[in-house]
């Protein structure tokens, strides 16, 4: 049987080419995907492992530290130089780091995607700082200077003695660059940026009080934990240690999470490529073995079993999933290489780190080619075993029988009933669960919906005339084989067309919010949302055309036992800046002391205008009772209590603003931006954003994500156009005799190609019509867990991108119908005549 099986592969290699490629492609997407992850966190744990080269123990404190407390400082120089002589202890440095915005030649922030950091540069043992490796000039002396690592200074072109400008809690400062200097920082080998200040400089730039951590480093001879224990005995209150080796691997295994959920996703996608694959492989060799009846028949005859026979199916689909398999995991390797390429472009700059093969990535990628494809192959073998000898010797192509579909149908229609029940359940997850029970529901019965929608389709066809009828016709002939086809593009196309449902409708839903919530023509904040120097809105209430201005200071703290944010405004200008739909009271009270609740914490606490309301503070621990002047509806962009500065200011540690929301008096445009702009210096470190800019920010995240989305479905989407093009070669493969007579009474070559198109082209309209009504309803279903939390979130059908779908499908077709169609044109009538 097996050299049965190797003799029908190298008979059928034209036919089973598809497969490979189906099979090959989902194998080299997860192979590549594990391949990818592998390289990236192996990178980045041997470059991450270098910056604790210094560390052996670091004393941390468990309280915060700098403008978040204003407790006794505890780890302060005196602790430092402490540490660094005992016992057992070779050196000691103490560590600040804080948000700071460094402006490039152009004025922009740089590092902007994964963070700009500043921090302190430490001289220790010989006057260095063992975190910093100086390459070029020498370190920061005084708080005009800074020193900038090797990969900012290379992107911005900044060299030993320019001068830059940077910020860290709103006022611009200059400095000049003192020195360069390399480091194996994770945020910076990942694009971010690292500025250095002399100690005294940093602790005052980034506004601490004490240091975040001093680490010490063993003697020779001396062990972590025996040092450990010494530092032990001096930690002040409210403070621990940890071992370098502690922080390694709580590093790598930070790392290996964020590694593994940007696996996970990559994973999702390529098994929705394979799930594809499988129909197109189940498709393939049904008409494999459908083409060998008599030959199968035969084997039956002479004394094969069935099991013999199923087992040569199988073997063949052994060696087509091992061949597939074999071609995937070399492509996947090129694929990791793609992905790195891609995100480097995108400016991740990924660490740098030699190719890295798993044992493991090779056996799974050996194992999904070989039982996917031997999976899908299961079923028609099965089929094929079980058809009489004698029967199947009367006919080259045995048909399905209607007691099959009649079970199909059955089965199907349970599962989408189940779903159904699924969809109308409380719980979040079984709602999804539905929705993908449903989508397995539709699966099972394409064969049943194929004839009312092939059979709609007669007025589309009848300009075409004959071959119109002939691709209609065909198109229904068998139902599974269709059924099989259209659901690997309608995967695709119902995953696709679900996500621009709800992206749509969630930008449609932050512009709703945005318009309705926001009266001021700009918001001011800091570039990642950092807290922002309360001198910006003085500056901001110089500007001449300024009308109103209000800070938003935010605090967190209880309402009679229930957490929620205060912020601080001013009263007397709020009203002007915000939109709020009062449903009891109004913006007045706020004038009079009065503070704002939502409609959520009105309704926890059984609260009306009018009403007394304990507030606690977290800062300060303390509590203060406050009239509640009005309560409104919440959403995203404005909810909790809103309180007057004068209310919020006493319990802050440090009185810092969210943001500033300003008017201007000929409203928002690219002058009034500008005016702004050049009252904060034109600080890269501000972000100056108007209602649009803020819709956009969401959008534009949104529609990256999409499209991002976009390209890992099209995967799904290749896979599902090779199998519209395996389904069409093997139809004209069997059909070759009628074909032949065809020709013979008179339909030409362009009429013979024209129908093999049309054939596709219904194939594929139907599997995108299926796809976008399924993506539809899962874009309610989704819909419908996002209003509970979005209160403007409504449904909104992207009609243009539909259509487009569907231009899309059809072109689907006709590219896929080039080949088949060619090659049904090129048959000779005579011999295609005489040919079983």
């Amino acid at each position: 049987m097996f050299r049965t099986a190797l003799r029908n592969v190298l008979a059928h290699k034209a036919r089973l080419l598809m497969t490979v490629l189906a099979v090959m492609l989902g194998v080299a997407f997860v192979s590549g995907t594990l391949v990818f992850t592998d390289t990236f966190g192996n990178a980045y744990k041997n470059k991450s492992a270098k910056s604790f080269d210094h560390v052996s123990v670091a004393l941390l404190s468990d309280g915060g530290s700098g403008d978040e407390e204003k407790q006794k400082p505890r780890l302060t120089d005196s602790l430092v130089k402490k540490a660094g002589t005992l016992p057992g202890a070779d050196s000691a440095i103490g560590s600040v780091a804080g948000f700071t915005a460094l402006a490039d030649k152009d004025g922009k922030l740089v590092g902007g995607e994964w963070g700009t950091t500043g921090a302190n540069y430490y001289p220790g043992k010989g006057g260095k700082d063992p975190r910093y490796d100086l390459v070029d000039g020498a370190a920061p002396k005084s708080a005009g200077e800074l020193a900038l690592d090797s990969r900012t200074a290379g992107r911005t072109g900044y060299k030993v003695g320019d001068t830059v400008r940077y910020s860290t809690d709103g006022p611009v400062r200059t400095a000049k660059v003192s020195g360069i200097f390399d480091t194996d920082e994770g945020s910076v080998v990942a694009g971010g940026s690292l500025v250095v200040f002399d100690n005294q400089t940093a602790f005052k730039a980034l506004n601490k009080n004490q240091y975040d951590e001093i680490d010490v480093k063993a003697a020779a001879g001396t062990s972590e934990a025996s040092l450990e224990s010494a530092i032990e005995k001096i930690a002040p209150k409210d403070s621990s240690t940890t071992t370098g080796g502690e922080l390694k691997s709580q590093q790598d295994e930070m790392i290996e999470e964020q590694t593994e959920s940007m696996s996970q996703v990559l994973l999702i996608f390529a098994g929705i490529a394979l799930f594809v694959g499988i129909f197109i492989i189940a498709n393939t060799f049904t008409m494999l073995v459908a083409q060998r009846t008599k030959e199968l028949a035969l084997m039956r005859a002479v004394g094969a079993s069935r099991r013999q026979v199923t087992r040569s199916v199988l073997i063949e689909a052994f060696i087509v999933g091992m061949i597939a398999a074999v071609t995937g995991f070399a492509l996947g390797i090129g694929v990791a290489v793609g992905l790195e390429s891609l995100m480097n472009s995108a400016g991740a700059s990924l660490p740098d780190g030699p190719l890295v093969i798993a044992p493991t990535t090779i056996v799974v990628a050996l194992i999904i080619g070989v039982v996917v494809t031997m999976l899908a192959a299961w079923l028609p073998g099965r089929r094929a075993a079980r058809i009489a000898p004698v029967a199947a010797m009367n006919s080259v192509h045995a048909t399905p029988t209607m007691r099959g579909l009649v079970v199909r149908n059955t089965i199907g229609s349970v599962i989408v009933a189940l779903g159904a029940v699924m969809l109308f359940m409380k719980d979040n997850y079984v709602k999804s669960g539905g929705a993908g029970v449903m989508l397995v529901g539709v699966i099972v019965l394409t064969p049943l919906l194929s004839r009312p929608f092939i059979a709609a389709s007669a007025p589309l066809l009848k300009p075409f005339g004959v071959t119109g009828k002939l691709s209609r016709l065909n198109s229904v002939r068998n139902p599974r084989r269709t059924a099989s086809t259209a659901a690997a593009l309608m995967i695709g196309l119902t995953l696709i067309t679900a996500m621009t449902v709800v992206a749509t409708s969630m930008s449609s839903a932050i512009n709703k919010m945005a318009a309705g919530s926001m009266k001021a023509d700009f918001s001011v904040s800091m570039a990642n949302f950092q807290p922002l120097a309360p001198e910006v809105r003085e500056k901001l209430d110089k500007i001449p055309d300024a009308e109103a201005t209000s800070p938003v200071r935010q605090a967190y703290g209880e309402a009679d036992g229930s957490f929620t944010t205060i912020s601080g405004v001013d009263p007397k200008t709020f009203g002007s800046l915000v939109g709020l739909d009062f449903t009891g009271g109004s913006m007045d009270g706020l004038k009079a002391g009065g503070v704002l609740i939502d409609e959520k914490l009105a309704k926890d606490q059984d609260l009306k205008a009018g009403g007394t309301l304990p507030l606690k503070f977290d800062d300060d621990g303390k509590t203060v009772k406050v009239k509640v002047a009005g309560v409104y509806e919440g959403n995203e962009m404005l909810n909790g209590v809103f309180a007057p500065t004068s209310v919020v200011d006493p319990h802050l540690t440090k009185v810092v603003d969210k943001q500033v929301l300003v008017k201007m008096k000929g409203g928002a445009s690219d002058k009034a931006e500008d005016a702004i702009v050049k009252a904060l210096g034109e600080n890269p470190a501000i972000t100056v954003q108007d209602k649009d800019a803020i819709s956009n920010a969401v959008a534009g995240a949104i529609n990256m994500m999409l499209n991002m989305l976009y390209g890992l479905l099209a995967m799904a989407v290749l896979i599902a156009v090779l199998g519209v093009i395996n389904t069409l070669a093997m139809s004209v493969f069997e059909r070759k005799h009628e074909i032949g007579m065809l020709r013979a009474i008179g339909l030409d070559r362009a009429k013979v190609k024209q129908m093999v198109r049309l054939e596709a082209v219904i194939i594929s309209l139907f599997g995108a019509v299926l796809g976008i009504g399924l993506g539809l309803f899962m874009g309610w279903v989704a819909g419908g867990t996002i209003a509970d939390s979005v209160s403007t979130y409504a449904m909104e059908v992207p009609v243009g991108r539909i259509v487009i779908f569907l231009g899309i499908a059809a072109l689907v077709g006709v590219l896929a119908a080039v080949w088949p169609a060619r090659s049904a044109a090129k048959l000779n009538p005579l011999m295609a005549i005489k040919s079983e």
